[in-house]
């Protein structure tokens, strides 16, 4: 069994900053593309960034330039730095990781997520 397990959703205002955390666990044998996905209220779940086991990265348009993605191979962990943030960045935030279990097969994980709420 694997487990995605989120960290660093919290209340924060308009323009600051917050660092998110997923850290995957159990019966790993690789982690190939890790991301992070947010879904508001009444919104389909959508892509914010991905980074690959290599590092190349990929962001949604609506994050660049405030978003980084990255990931630590040694600790099976990824990150994600959110600064510059705006009332409409406020959504539960889930990990994904890609991952390549102890039967040689390869498997989709999520976290359970985590509040992000951007607010005065």
């Amino acid at each position: 069994q694997v487990q995605l397990v989120e960290s660093g959703g919290a209340l924060e205002q308009p323009g600051g900053s917050l660092r998110l955390s997923c850290a995957a666990s159990g019966s790993i044998v690789s982690i190939n593309a890790m991301g992070w996905y947010r879904q508001a209220p009444g919104k389909q779940r959508e892509l914010v960034a991905s980074i690959t086991r290599g590092g190349s990265t990929n962001y949604a348009d609506s994050v660049k330039g405030r978003f980084t993605i990255s990931r630590d191979n040694a600790k099976n962990t990824v990150y994600l730095q959110m600064d510059s943030l705006k009332p409409e960045d406020t959504a539960v935030y889930y990990c994904n990781a890609n991952i390549r279990a102890f039967d040689f097969q390869t498997y989709n994980y999520w976290g359970q997520g985590t509040q992000v709420t951007v607010s005065s």
